[in-house]
């Protein structure tokens, strides 16, 4: 039986470009901000918020379908079909422009939301708190990417692993925004009901549809 090996020299390539672009925020954008410091900095001590968001984002978007794409079974029929140049979208190809799409409308139903329910000045504030959120998140990704890659284990021992984690993250991500200081969700209890069930947990389950189908 012939084995083939796999070649995951991209994945380390993503991993330091990651770090390199986190690092790069906290000298450049955060004025040479120590992991602490920036966790913990308040909104009216902090720098180039709008700018750092996006940069943790796609970050963590990268990483993200980098972590899924080793777990998603196929790319899809429709999409495999299409080519340009003749050049094929691959398994993270696939899961990262899904995640990018699937991010960037969620960001555009959330501030028409945000202006929708007249909380348009929290609207910075949530960016900020959630740049802090998933930039802690970005780093687990990072020791997960490592794994799953280099050390890997029973195939659907980690599958469970990671699902479960990911549902215990998602769990804690509404908790940390309901009861954050600076309470970035608005202050009627059916706006957050809305919030959570709308922005959150529909879409969640529709890429999980979308990308396990």
């Amino acid at each position: 039986m012939i084995r083939i090996v796999q070649h995951h020299d991209w994945v380390i390539f993503i991993i330091l470009g990651s770090i390199f672009a986190l690092s790069l925020m906290l000298i450049s954008l955060q004025r040479e901000a120590s992991l602490k410091d920036f966790l913990l900095q308040k909104i009216e001590d902090s720098s180039n918020i709008y700018i750092s968001w996006i940069i943790v984002s796609t970050v963590y978007a990268t990483l993200l379908s980098v972590l899924f794409s080793q777990y998603i079974p196929f790319v899809p029929k429709f999409i495999s079909n299409l080519s340009l140049f003749g050049m094929q979208l691959n398994k993270f190809g696939f899961v990262f422009f899904s995640v990018c799409f699937f991010y960037i409308l969620k960001i555009i139903l959330t501030y028409f939301y945000y202006y929708g329910v007249r909380s348009q000045k929290k609207w910075q504030q949530f960016y900020f708190v959630a740049t802090r959120f998933y930039f802690v998140l970005t780093l687990i990704l990072i020791f997960a990417c490592l794994q799953v890659n280099y050390f890997p284990q029973e195939r659907i021992q980690t599958y469970h692993v990671y699902g479960l984690l990911f549902i215990i993250i998602f769990v804690f991500k509404n908790i940390f925004y309901l009861f954050h200081n600076y309470k970035i969700l608005p202050q009627n209890w059916y706006y957050k009901f809305l919030y959570i069930c709308t922005l959150q947990i529909i879409p969640f389950m529709v890429l999980l549809k979308f990308l396990f189908n």
